[in-house]
């Protein structure tokens, strides 16, 4: 494994404004048009989603990011993927990412699957006979050959979630970004999601992967990020982290319906 990190977070931070006027929240578009031209009443409130993270990630790692919802998993995710860019610290990438933060991700939905493969390759500065190697393993592990030349504004989420994730873990990216986004495929395809992360794992590939499923996380990835508040609150070997983690929260006494909402 290569000694230099493939990627390299230093004091990051992202911060949102929230709108705000002396009367609260603005409820309706017709109380917004009377407020217009009288800023004097308006105030922006911060919101750090992230703040002063710092951490590096070496080739070939799979490493897991876990926490509460909103504590700014998803924002690390857009920022590493080129989706948003942070307010403060800078980050440090080699090599090509491909990213599946949610259903729709990179596809025109009034294209078919077969354009869309297309689309995705071209996105991800590949020449079309480059695609064209790919196509038929892309399609087989999608399991979507009949619906091929369908818009995919057609297709459930399911057979979305297949197509796309076939397609950003065949072309051969240095970096794949997969948020919680798994969680909508049946037991059966997330099995075969996590068996092939593996095998790409295997070629040298470097994964980021958040889940509430700790199982998920347990199984494939060596280190694991724990974001509390827009915070690093920890970070080591998964099996530390998962097990600070549980303790944390009492997991073992929690219903399971539950947990996935940690």
């Amino acid at each position: 494994m290569s000694s230099k990190p493939i990627i390299t977070v230093q004091n990051l931070g992202k911060k949102y404004f929230l709108n705000e006027t002396q009367e609260g929240l603005y409820r309706s578009l017709l109380e917004k048009l009377r407020f217009l031209g009288r800023s004097q009443l308006e105030t922006k409130k911060e919101f750090w989603a992230l703040r002063d993270l710092n951490f590096s990630i070496q080739r070939g790692q799979t490493v897991g990011i876990i926490g509460g919802n909103g504590s700014g998993k998803s924002t690390l995710l857009k920022i590493l993927a080129r989706v948003t860019w942070p307010t403060t610290g800078r980050i440090e990438i080699f090599g090509r990412v491909s990213a599946l933060l949610e259903v729709g991700t990179g596809f025109h939905m009034e294209l078919s699957g077969r354009e869309n493969i297309f689309l995705s390759g071209a996105i991800h500065g590949m020449k079309k006979s480059e695609v064209t190697k790919y196509f038929d393993e892309i399609v087989e592990f999608s399991g979507v050959e009949k619906f091929l030349d369908t818009p995919v504004k057609r297709y459930s989420s399911g057979m979305f979630l297949r197509l796309a994730f076939s397609v950003m873990t065949h072309l051969k990216s240095d970096i794949l970004i997969v948020d919680e986004i798994l969680a909508v495929g049946d037991a059966q395809f997330q099995e075969k999601c996590l068996n092939k992360m593996q095998a790409i794992v295997k070629e040298g590939r470097t994964i980021l992967f958040v889940s509430h499923q700790l199982d998920n996380v347990r199984f494939l990835c060596e280190q694991t990020l724990w974001i509390k508040e827009g915070e690093l609150f920890h970070q080591g070997p998964t099996a530390e982290v998962l097990s600070r983690y549980e303790e944390f929260f009492n997991i073992d006494t929690i219903p399971k319906a539950m947990v996935k909402s940690l």
